[in-house]
């Protein structure tokens, strides 16, 4: 998308400008950490401190708390010396997830909210008209859609850097019609099919803090929680293909 730690603040006190700024900086890791596989370097410094040291909000909530606590697991079962066969197996889980989708978790909105679970159909172009509302475009969007979970994660953070009164209530504005319509369906077939705690972690982590945000939003903006007027309830899809592997078969 062409939008290229502070303080531990908590989420029911202190100035709303710092905690948004905050929060916006904790978006950013949490784009970051889905955006690629987990490299040595960045290993080795996400479990050098238990995970809620990395986060600028102290998370309350019992799923914030068990998602924590899943992903310093994940991590903790990392052998000392992180070598290639322990970063392939980490690179295979992302595959699965975020680029063959062998698990089926969809990682874009549309996956979700489209009645045939189709890539880039109309919730990517209400999510685009989002963007250019604030001048922002995604640069390839046929290899990642608007509506992926990264230029999501990177839009909130977007709003939340600005700050203003009218970015930060349409924070929560898009947040209830796009990201958290979707976000725990994704953590909940991630945590069922992936092999991998830290993944799973991630995932339930970042479903729990959007969650945690937007209760934060609503105490910083008054906007009040906006709900479909037909929520939708589907089950998760059946997950029947193969899992990736490095350098093995086709992929991407």
């Amino acid at each position: 998308m062409s939008m290229e730690g502070p303080a531990k603040a908590a989420t029911d006190g202190g100035p709303a400008d710092v905690l948004i700024r905050a929060a916006a900086e904790d978006l950013h890791l949490l784009a970051r950490l889905h955006d690629r596989e987990p490299d040595r370097r960045l290993l080795e410094l996400l479990r050098s401190v238990p995970f809620r040291d990395h986060l600028a909000l102290d998370l309350r909530r019992p799923e914030s708390l068990a998602a924590l606590a899943e992903l310093d697991r994940g991590l903790g079962m990392l052998p000392a010396r992180i070598d290639t066969s322990v970063l392939d197996g980490l690179a295979a889980d992302f595959a699965d997830i975020y680029l063959t989708h062998a698990i089926r978790a969809g990682t874009s909105e549309s996956t979700w909210l489209d009645d045939d679970r189709l890539e880039r159909q109309e919730p990517m172009f209400e999510v685009r008209r989002w963007y250019r509302r604030y001048g922002l475009r995604v640069e390839n969007w046929r290899l990642r859609p608007d509506d992926h979970l990264v230029h999501e994660l990177q839009f909130l953070a977007f709003l939340l850097d600005r700050a203003t009164p009218e970015a930060t209530r349409d924070a929560a504005r898009f947040a209830d019609r796009h990201i958290l319509r979707w976000i725990g369906d994704f953590a909940a077939a991630v945590g069922k099919r992936c092999r991998t705690p830290y993944f799973v972690g991630l995932a339930r982590l970042t479903a729990a803090y959007l969650e945690e945000l937007r209760d934060l939003l609503e105490h910083a903006t008054g906007e009040p929680r906006w709900q479909p007027a037909e929520p939708r309830a589907r089950p998760l899809p059946r997950c029947t293909a193969e899992r990736y592997l490095p350098g093995v078969g086709p992929g991407w």
